[in-house]
């Protein structure tokens, strides 16, 4: 079991929101001309988030993160504490 700080979970779902807004924003081809400004607050907020937990530039430490928010069910598995 892993355990993820608060501001660990945090980076990992902001991470997350910012890689389903990429992917929202890309397969909609009368979105994708206005990718750089539909993902210039997404993009802020998961760079001040990996700030904020000491993750920038540990990306693997990060994607180890969202693997285990990802595969943690409801409940207190990957809770921060």
């Amino acid at each position: 079991m892993t355990t993820i700080t608060a501001r660990e979970r945090a980076a990992a779902q902001a991470y997350l929101r910012l890689l389903e807004s990429t992917q929202a924003v890309l397969t909609d081809p009368h979105l994708a001309p206005y990718a750089g400004a539909m993902l210039t607050h997404p993009m802020a907020e998961a760079d001040e988030a990996l700030r904020d937990a000491g993750l920038a530039g540990n990306e693997a430490h990060l994607l180890h993160l969202v693997a285990a928010l990802r595969a943690s069910p409801a409940g207190d598995r990957g809770r921060p504490r």
